[in-house]
Parts: structure tokens; C-alpha cells; sequence
């Protein structure tokens, strides 16, 4: 693949170990074990490495809607980036243990608080490892610094706005979740099975090929139904793994596509909204 402004390989991190204009983020994380991340954080991380948990700093606390995993307060998170040592005058790196959606919403959110300077270590602490990379036990003593905040707003969207633009043929939703999420066959964490109608069905995991992201080509032809729409909006059961899609999104030439934070965890929260089921495409 060529040199990407969003993705890292592993081969660069190793060469850029200890490099002091780099920060690396730890990010891993198990929906289905959250004390999982910090465990194996402390266990073992990339030397530099600081940890940021999905539940405890990537996220809020949820409520009766706005889905599983709400949008962190932002002031809050950029106060724990400039504890930990990341600024402005960094470039930063994201892992967690495969290279897919705990790194791309810790990706997506740095981006949202206006730091350009990031990406995702492709393939994840696994390709990393496979490169001769070692792990080490010791926490980081990186010295505080500032983090500004310079908020994105039009990198997201809320159940309003997905809402309005029900039947505009200009705006592409892209479901993110896996097809039989998406044609309701099961739904096993929200309260309705099936998904936003005239969404269509790109499961973020075909993004990859063995472990790593396809190229930037593959990527185009996937995500084709992208190509010329005004807006593009990813979401996916809670906002994490939509916002690989989104850099999927990027990687495969159609930037610009904005995030619905809440998704089908929040839309399916409200009993007026309209479901669909079946394959849309």
C-alpha cells in the first residue's frame, strides 16, 4: 500500500520507537470483557505506549437514547490527552489488538478534537508483534503538556439529522455491522433488529484483508456507492465500529464522511422511528 495519512505500519513504529515527536496510544479493548484492555495494557504494551479504555475515556456514560457508547465530553478527554503527554506538536499512533474498531474510535476522536496529526497502526499489536516488535511492562513518564480542543462539528451527526435525510438521494448511509445485524436475522445487544432505511450494508471487517487494510483501490471499488453523494454517513451498532468504516472511507478516497455517534443502538431507542429489514444492498 502507499504511504498513507491514516494508517501506520508496523515497520515505521519500530523505526520510530522512542522518536520524542511521537506519541502511541494504546487502545485496546473487549466489548465482551471491558476489563480485558487495561489488563493487557499492564501486561504487556508498545514501549511509549499510554492507555486509553473505550468505556472509561473514549465514551460516556450511557443514557435512555443516544446509544451504548455516547461521545465522551470532549474537554474531559483532552485534559487526559495533555496529562498523558499528548499535544499538538505530536504525531500520534493508535493500536489496540487487531488493528480495527477500538483504534479507529480513539482515531476518529482525535481527529473530532481537531488534531490532524493521527493515525492507525495497520494490522494492529498483532502485525506489530509479528514485525519483531517487544512489548515492555513500564508506564511512560512523557511530561504533561496542553491539548487544545478544536472541535469537528461536521464530522458528526445526531438521530435528527439521519432523520431528515431519510429518502434524499444525495446522502449514502453505510451500515457498518455484520449483514445478519443488518438484515435483522439477530439482534443480540439493542432493543429492535434491523437497520436505518436505504442504509446500505459495508461490514467494516471486509475493509481488511488478512489482518491489514486492502488497498486503496479494493477499498474504492467496495465502497463505490460513495462516490459523487453530497454526504455520507457510517454508523454501526454504537459508534466504534462505524468509525472504521469512516476511515475506511478515507483510505479509499471519499473523505469527509461524517459519523452518526449514536447509531442503531440509538435509533432503535426511539419506538417512532422506522426499521427496515431484509437487504438493501
Amino acid at each position: 500500500m502507499n504511504a498513507s495519512a491514516n494508517l501506520m505500519s508496523p515497520e515505521e513504529l519500530l523505526r520510530r520507537l522512542g522518536d520524542p515527536e511521537l506519541r502511541v496510544i494504546d487502545a485496546r479493548f473487549e466489548l465482551t470483557d471491558p476489563a480485558w484492555g487495561a489488563a493487557a495494557y499492564a501486561a504487556g504494551h508498545v514501549p511509549g505506549a499510554v492507555y486509553l479504555d473505550l468505556d472509561r475515556d473514549l465514551s460516556s456514560a450511557p443514557g435512555a437514547h443516544g446509544g451504548r457508547h455516547p461521545l465522551p465530553a470532549m474537554d474531559e478527554l483532552a485534559a487526559k490527552l495533555g496529562a498523558l503527554g499528548v499535544g499538538p506538536e505530536h504525531e500520534v499512533v493508535v493500536y489496540d489488538q487487531s488493528g480495527t474498531m477500538y483504534s479507529a474510535r480513539a482515531w476518529w476522536l482525535l481527529r473530532y478534537a481537531g488534531h490532524e496529526r493521527v493515525r492507525v497502526l495497520d494490522g494492529g499489536l498483532a502485525a506489530y508483534q509479528a514485525a519483531g516488535g517487544e512489548l515492555v511492562t513500564e508506564a511512560p513518564a512523557h511530561p504533561p503538556t496542553a491539548f487544545p480542543l478544536r472541535l469537528r462539528p461536521e464530522m458528526v451527526v445526531d438521530v435528527t439529522h439521519v432523520r431528515e435525510a431519510l429518502g434524499d438521494p444525495e446522502v449514502l448511509l453505510l451500515d457498518a455491522r455484520a449483514p445478519e445485524r443488518y438484515r435483522g436475522e439477530v439482534e443480540p445487544l439493542d432493543k429492535k433488529a434491523g437497520h436505518i432505511p436505504g442504509a446500505l450494508n459495508r461490514h467494516f471487517l471486509a475493509s481488511l484483508k488478512d489482518g491489514r487494510f486492502r488497498t486503496r483501490e479494493e477499498l474504492a471499488r467496495a465502497l463505490a456507492p460513495a462516490a459523487g453523494k453530497a454526504e455520507v454517513i457510517a454508523y454501526c451498532g454504537s459508534g466504534v465500529s462505524g468509525a472504521h468504516l469512516v476511515l475506511a472511507l478515507e483510505e479509499a478516497g471519499y473523505g469527509g464522511a461524517k459519523l452518526y455517534a449514536g447509531s442503531w443502538s440509538d435509533w432503535s431507542s426511539y419506538d417512532d422511528l422506522p426499521v427496515a429489514v431484509g437487504d438493501e444492498g
